[in-house]
């Protein structure tokens, strides 16, 4: 027993001991539901869970399964293949059970479309019933006729509340405890991840021998903390739209925030840079930015991390609290609308350049005065108005 993590020895069996997700398995909870009324009336959907790391995915398929009554049978998309689960649910169908075997395929966002093509014939005749896990959002990453076919079940990341009550669970078996500012620490890095707090905390268990664990065994046992910032996944754009976000609302200390988090999570400078120089001619006042932003790409390009991470912070405090000014884009982006609408619209012979005689005689030109204060638009257009300083 020794050789079972503790994350596993803890695990819950029952929605009685599951802790967190109140509004899938407390009352009233859509999971809770489906259980009690699946003893009438025998239905139960495929499911797919969709939430961070370590906020009780695994564990909750597996206590649907018992509950259920029915035969398990866990996968990893990373080291499965299709066959795999063909084969499985092949020998099931020889043995002629009446009742479908449940499947749990974890990270099915690592199965590429093919792979999710066969698996749906086998989710629509009622061969297996599916729980998909993924920390990714099943609109981009599973196909429209799986996605259909199954019930989409958001899970939060765990609160410090939660976390506690798992944490007590952890100190009691292991017969430890932790100071107050060991304890905050440990709450604070494990990121709203269980799985990660309970393997810190075995860890830093097993090297001192003293009842008490402290921040510095616990540091030695994380030796990072966790950032959760998939740079391919959901998580990646929503930081770096609240980065943008942030700098246009002049909130100089939640744009420090959340490069602090792209750049501790090993985001590539450049392409924080490259945001920081498309956002100086979108939305700052002065042409000066995008000769600041330009700089930092150009330093960015130039150093590297870790001391790029400062020419990074100085631009975002310069562009966050310059005075903001979108006329250009929106102008731009007006203009932009009309091309698609009208097409090339001619260009009026006032302003065409008669670089022949023939365009001369014809009219290129005819008029026109340096310095005219006319609307130079194709005649379609006159008059209209696409800049206008805010």
């Amino acid at each position: 027993m020794s050789n079972i993590p503790l994350a596993e020895l803890l695990r819950p069996k029952t929605l009685k001991d599951f802790v967190g997700q109140e509004k899938l398995v407390g009352p009233g909870g859509i999971v809770r539901k489906l259980l009690v009324n699946q003893s009438t009336n025998s239905y139960f959907p495929s499911l797919i869970f969709w939430g961070p790391p370590g906020t009780g995915k695994t564990t909750l398929a597996r206590i649907i399964a018992a509950s259920l009554k029915r035969e398990f049978f866990e996968f990893s998309a990373v080291n499965t293949k299709v066959k795999d689960i063909e084969n499985l649910i092949n020998d099931k169908k020889q043995l002629k059970l009446t009742v479908s075997p449940i499947i749990f395929l974890d990270e099915i966002h690592r199965f590429n479309k093919a792979q999710q093509d066969k698996l749906l014939p086998h989710v629509e005749r009622g061969d297996i019933l599916l729980i998909g896990a993924t920390t990714e959002n099943p609109s981009f990453e599973v196909i429209g006729p799986l996605l259909s076919r199954c019930r989409v079940l958001v899970l939060e990341q765990l609160s410090e509340k939660e976390l506690l009550k798992i944490l007590s669970r952890a100190l009691n078996h292991l017969k430890k405890k932790l100071n107050g500012e060991a304890e905050k620490f440990l709450l604070e890095a494990s990121n709203g991840d269980a799985r990660v707090m309970l393997n810190v905390l075995e860890i830093a268990s097993s090297l001192v021998a003293t009842p008490t664990i402290k921040v510095p065994d616990l540091e030695t046992a994380l030796q990072r903390r966790q950032y959760s910032f998939d740079k391919h996944g959901e998580d990646f754009y929503n930081v770096i739209s609240a980065f943008i976000k942030s700098m246009r609302a002049s909130d100089i200390d939640a744009a420090l925030y959340y490069l602090a988090r792209m750049v501790a999570a090993g985001q590539d400078p450049l392409y924080i840079a490259r945001r920081m120089v498309v956002f100086a001619s979108e939305d700052v006042a002065s042409p000066t930015a995008l000769v600041v932003a330009s700089a930092v790409f150009r330093a960015c390009e130039t150093i590297g991390y870790p001391e790029c991470q400062e020419n990074l912070a100085a631009g975002v405090a310069y562009l966050a609290t310059a005075k903001k000014d979108r006329s250009a884009y929106t102008a731009y982006m007006e203009a932009l609308s009309d091309v698609n609408r009208f097409g090339n619209l001619p260009v009026p012979f006032k302003i065409r350049n008669p670089v022949t005689k023939l365009m001369k005689n014809i009219g290129y030109g005819e008029g026109y005065e340096k310095y005219d204060t006319q609307s130079y638009l194709p005649d379609k257009l006159k008059g209209k108005k696409y800049y206008r300083k805010q």
